[in-house]
């Protein structure tokens, strides 16, 4: 760490003037990630070695909460880099998997709230090319293979650091004194260090901040390390928690004047999506816990992961899904099966997905979700009545319906002045069966 405080004097001019966003601008630079719709979250470092979700009084957390939740000395913690050494870590095979459950960018923890960092940092020692037997940087091999396979890479970064000597508050059981502590010096490093990942680790198309709820970070804080973001990379798309907007886990931004190009539902959905066109992007993990835990395999279907994908676009929203790779470098089994089967899916109905947007149909059946392309609906159909579907706000006959997997023909009766009757296909998925209606005009 000394290293690195030495370099805080040359960093101390990362002030960065304000520009005003406008609605525009970001329609521009988010147009490749809205026509994405979904994603790989992943959640990698040395607390993948415990991997142990649980806390002190035995119920469950977050593995990559495992210094948190243990309420561990810094340095007893920091010893598990020396058991961190993921020789199986193969980014291209990574970035094969995605591709294959058909996710269309990579989000990964380039520095959690433990402040290891995954690349190899100029400005601190805790780093996986420092600190572990492994000695190579993951995050320059993720990038390269990154551009190599076409996958669009973002970074997650925590504002919060448990084990940087300038970060406070401190933890109540975290012994270390305070005395001398500058929060204004670390931030000058994690602008530092933001700059490094711009600067060396891209193209980097999302930085998407975390840990801004302490009350060392302020809304000013925010505007500032938004605005210096935006000079570094004016394209890059940045998240909300940047700034102190957030409305917890809802994690949409409440009124007022808070940076963030898009917002963060962590763990949940928003019931009804956004008609006013806000960006949004649920991140949800496959079991509980984002970080590897062995005591975890409480593993969310397939079927469930797909129709999750299909409620999440069907209110206009991206899925940013969660892995957590074991400490070797690898998925576990039951993670890249369950993708895989996603990639399945997607292969023959990604065309519901991809570019879409909410269909924004009122009043849906139960276990029904909408995307819209121009004059074309798709309908996610997660259980299929006998009697077929009667789907209300359509006020003209589709020129044709068809199950986009198989390309069976189905028949679409009129229901009253605006609403139509869809037959049951003769084969149904089991997770979702999607219909496609080109419906030419009649849309309201």
């Amino acid at each position: 760490m000394r290293r690195g405080l030495i370099l805080l004097a040359s960093m101390a001019a990362l002030s960065c003037p304000v520009s005003a966003a406008v609605d525009a601008e970001l329609a521009r630079r988010a147009a490749w990630w809205t026509e994405a719709r979904f994603g790989m979250f992943i959640h990698w470092g040395v607390y993948a070695v415990p991997a142990d979700s649980t806390l002190l009084n035995g119920s469950r957390g977050a593995a990559e909460w495992y210094l948190t939740n243990k309420r561990m000395p810094i340095d007893d913690y920091r010893r598990f880099a020396a058991r961190f050494n993921p020789g199986r870590y193969d980014a291209a095979q990574w970035v094969k998997i995605a591709r294959q459950a058909g996710m269309r960018y990579i989000i990964i923890t380039s520095k959690h709230h433990d402040g290891f960092c995954l690349w190899d940092s100029a400005l601190t020692d805790w780093s996986i090319s420092k600190a572990t037997p492994f000695q190579r940087d993951a995050l320059r091999e993720l990038s390269r293979e990154c551009r190599r396979q076409g996958m669009p890479l973002g970074y997650y970064y925590s504002i919060m650091d448990w084990s940087h000597p300038d970060y406070l508050p401190r933890r109540a059981w975290d012994t270390r004194p305070a005395e001398g502590a500058d929060f204004e010096r670390y931030v000058q490093y994690m602008k530092g260090q933001v700059r490094e990942l711009i600067g060396g680790y891209g193209p980097v198309r999302v930085l998407w901040f975390d840990g801004e709820w302490e009350d060392t970070w302020t809304h000013e804080r925010g505007v500032d390390l938004y605005n210096c973001v935006r000079t570094l990379a004016p394209d890059i798309l940045i998240n909300n928690r940047v700034d102190k907007g957030r409305k917890g886990m809802q994690g949409m931004t409440r009124e007022g004047d808070f940076r963030g190009d898009f917002g963060t539902p962590e763990q949940e959905v928003p019931p009804e999506g956004f008609p006013d066109g806000r960006l949004w992007e649920s991140c949800i993990t496959i079991n509980h816990t984002w970080g590897y835990a062995e005591n975890d395999t409480d593993w969310k279907s397939s079927t469930q992961l797909i129709r999750l994908l299909c409620d999440v676009a069907g209110k206009g929203g991206n899925l940013l899904l969660n892995v957590g790779p074991k400490a070797d470098g690898t998925f576990p089994e039951a993670i890249t099966e369950r993708l895989l089967e996603m990639g399945r899916w997607l292969q023959a109905n990604g065309e519901a997905i991809y570019g879409t947007s909410a269909g924004m149909l009122k009043d849906l059946p139960e276990g029904v979700r909408c995307t819209r392309r121009g004059s074309t609906l798709y309908l996610h159909v997660f259980e299929w009545p006998e009697e077929g579907l009667t789907i209300r706000g359509v006020s003209a006959l589709p020129v044709r319906a068809r199950v986009l997997a198989t390309g069976e023909e189905i028949p679409v009766a009129r229901v009253g002045r605006t609403g139509i009757r869809v037959a049951r296909p003769s084969e149904t998925d089991p997770a979702v069966t999607v219909v496609r209606l080109d419906i030419g005009s009649g849309l309201r």
